[in-house]
């Protein structure tokens, strides 16, 4: 079966573009609340407009509501969606945990898709989805098209793929570069794109652009991704031209439709569209390195029309009609869909001169043209003797597409039910208990330890080779890797089975496919950053998966975190380089050689540099340049938090202590610091 081709409409005009080169879909924003706030987007009446246009061509529309949202904004993203649903869009994208609870609740007819901002990647995080009702999951750009083919083979939801357009550098929804340097959010839809700048591994930033991928292009994959059963392949690029749009999409459709691979000429035609320094599909083979990486010259030429528009999409449809004796003129019109509608006219006359004919009747019914539809069917019963204008004939034809068109834009009949009350349980605690999270063995000393943290949470793959006594007042936990694969799920069992040996009864979960790695073990399950908790919804859905807590964003200012429901006992990091990347490349590898056994930064051209952790499956883990130091500031103990945690990352093991003692005391930092966001917020 043929995937749905979708296609990116950042306006009116690219909807268009969109639709008449053949797009089988399209996305698009409606409001604020979407991952692309700097395009144009779409008013009101527009994307009522679009809704209705669409599904007369039989394009289906998908609405955009993949940021996250505080507990302020939840009331109007529903009531987007609320609005979305009446006028009959196909399918919502989300991304907050917490708007997907509600969606999930509140419109359980409305079609969900797990947006690629909830960094799914494996078989086990694709079915957890759609076993909380998500109709189709969006892979990460970062799956080969092996791990795309294990997880079509494994999910019961519609699998779709990024077939075309812009490389982030980090896994979407992990990204906190942007808002943590200039307080301008990816995950709130306002990246500022960072990574397309000069950074430098280990020396001064100069011309390298260490970050900067090129546009991925799996133009030569299509046949491919159709016989593993991917049901959607996804262009990028709703901040794009029009021209963009319709070059892409028109050689996508083509190349679907004749099931062949692109022309050197097509392949031209995509580049000089948008590229840069060319296209990669490194990832879909499972490779990385440096050739993946290219620029787009600041001057580089915007064409404006690449590929002409082909025949505007129109739906096949046949025609019935009935010229009878006696009684009105009567037409059906019926589409592909099994769409019918029937219209009558005036009863015809006796002839005085020329009669109308099948031939005639028929012939008035071909002409389609300035219409959405395309007749491919005539036929007509027809008494002889009669007369019937021409001009009764045309507005018959126009009656029947009218009320065709109505048919096909009806917005479905859907539930809607009341908002889910939030239960009445309170977490909050008057000041919070310490925990803490290392990188490294090495970091946990005695000395560490007698200062009594709650919790220490330990890397997997380190904790299941510690060989130490544990201190049995403090609660041992590990925490998964951030990114893996299906393939390293038994590897990743048997650590998990060995550290519960070893006494471990935590497991920090940052992604929804944790959960079915961890569960029957018997640990705790804790809530880590990863999984981006935002509002007080989001802590009512992590309680229903099971969680004991939660570590709330770190985008989230002190008040927001102060006023979020405690439904779950709540953790915030106060101290630590926060992380601002996960990438699949390697930083390291790909500038300077392997040298991740010792210490690597990237610098950028303010000389700021940010310490290169290395992460499993050989990837990169790029931290913030300067530590967050909350232990001045008394704010952070009054906001309810069961939990404040020191995460240790690139620090001695005395630094460790020293940071620990200088928390108890509330003493000023030692060095340069930053507060992150608690309290200037993101955009």
């Amino acid at each position: 079966m043929k995937p749905e081709l979708l296609a990116p409409a950042g306006s009116p005009d690219a909807l268009r573009a969109a639709v008449e080169h053949g797009a089988d879909a399209v996305y698009l924003a409606w409001g604020s609340f979407n991952a692309r706030r700097g395009a144009q987007n779409f008013s009101e009446d527009e994307f009522a407009q679009a809704v209705s246009d669409c599904h007369v061509r039989g394009v289906r529309v998908f609405l955009t509501l993949n940021i996250l949202l505080s507990d302020r904004e939840l009331p109007s993203a529903v009531e987007t969606a609320r609005q979305a649903c009446r006028l009959g869009v196909d399918a919502v994208l989300v991304q907050d945990w917490g708007l997907f609870f509600l969606l999930r609740r509140m419109f359980p007819d409305l079609p969900l898709h797990a947006s690629t901002q909830m960094s799914l990647f494996t078989s086990g995080g694709a079915r957890e989805a759609a076993a909380d009702g998500c109709q189709r999951v969006v892979l990460a750009r970062e799956c080969s098209g092996d791990d795309i083919a294990v997880i079509c083979k494994n999910c019961p939801a519609e699998i779709e793929v990024f077939v075309h357009g812009a490389l982030c550098m980090c896994y979407s929804g992990q990204c906190a570069m942007s808002a943590l340097i200039g307080g301008r959010s990816g995950n709130r839809g306002r990246c500022a794109q960072p990574c397309r700048l000069p950074y430098g591994v280990n020396e001064a930033a100069g011309t390298r652009f260490p970050l900067s991928l090129k546009d991925n292009c799996l133009a030569g994959h299509l046949g491919e991704l159709t016989q593993m059963g991917a049901a959607c392949l996804k262009i990028e690029g709703r901040m794009r031209r029009p021209s963009y749009v319709g070059t892409v999409v028109g050689i996508y459709a083509r190349l679907l439709e004749e099931q062949r691979e692109p022309t050197a000429d097509e392949q031209a035609l995509l580049e000089e569209a948008f590229s840069r320094s060319g296209f990669t599909d490194a990832y879909w083979h499972g490779t990385h390195g440096s050739d993946m990486f290219g620029i787009r010259p600041e001057n580089a030429r915007e064409p404006d029309t690449l590929l002409e528009a082909r025949t505007e999409r129109r739906a096949a449809i046949s025609f019935r009609g009935a010229v009878k004796r006696g009684l009105p003129c009567s037409l059906t019109v019926q589409d592909e869909a099994g769409h019918a509608v029937s219209v009558t006219g005036p009863v015809p006359e006796n002839a005085r001169t020329r009669a109308i004919t099948v031939d005639d009747f028929c012939a008035r019914l071909q002409k389609t043209g300035g219409t959405p539809y395309r007749c491919v069917k005539a036929s007509a019963e027809v008494d002889e003797g009669l007369s019937l204008p021409a001009s009764a004939v045309n507005a018959l034809r126009r009656d029947a597409l009218d009320a065709l068109s109505a048919v096909r834009s009806a917005p479905p009949v859907r539930r809607e039910l009341m908002e889910p009350v939030l239960p009445e349980t309170d977490c909050s605690a008057a000041a919070p208990q310490f925990t803490v999270s290392v990188e490294d063995l090495r970091q946990i000393t005695p000395e560490l330890l007698d200062l009594q943290p709650k919790r220490v949470s330990v890397p997997l793959v380190q904790y299941a080779e510690w060989a130490v006594p544990l201190n049995a007042n403090i609660e041992w936990c590990v925490a998964l890797p951030r990114v893996w694969r299906d393939r390293d799920e038994p590897e990743l069992r048997q650590l998990l089975q060995r550290a519960r040996a070893l006494g471990a009864t935590g497991a920090f979960v940052g992604n929804l496919g944790h959960l079915p790695l961890v569960r029957g073990l018997d640990f705790h399950l804790y809530g880590d950053f990863g999984l981006n908790v935002f509002n007080s919804f989001s802590l009512a859905y992590l309680n229903s998966k099971g969680l004991s807590s939660a570590c709330v964003s770190f985008e989230l200012r002190f008040a927001q975190i102060r006023d979020l429901r405690k439904i779950l006992p709540v953790e915030a990091i106060v101290y630590g380089r926060l992380p601002l990347m996960i990438t699949e490349n390697c930083l390291v590898q790909n500038s300077v050689g392997c040298h991740c056994g010792q210490p690597n930064v990237l610098i950028d051209r303010t000389g700021a540099a940010f310490p290169l952790l290395p992460a499993w499956g050989h990837r990169t883990e790029v931290e913030n340049s300067r530590v967050l130091w909350l232990a001045d500031r008394p704010e952070f103990r009054r906001l309810g938090l069961q939990y404040a945690r020191l995460r240790f990352t690139a620090e001695s093991p005395e630094e460790c202590v020293q940071v620990f003692r200088s928390y108890l005391d509330g003493s000023p930092a030692p060095g340069p610091f930053t507060r992150g966001l608690y309290q200037r917020g993101v955009e």
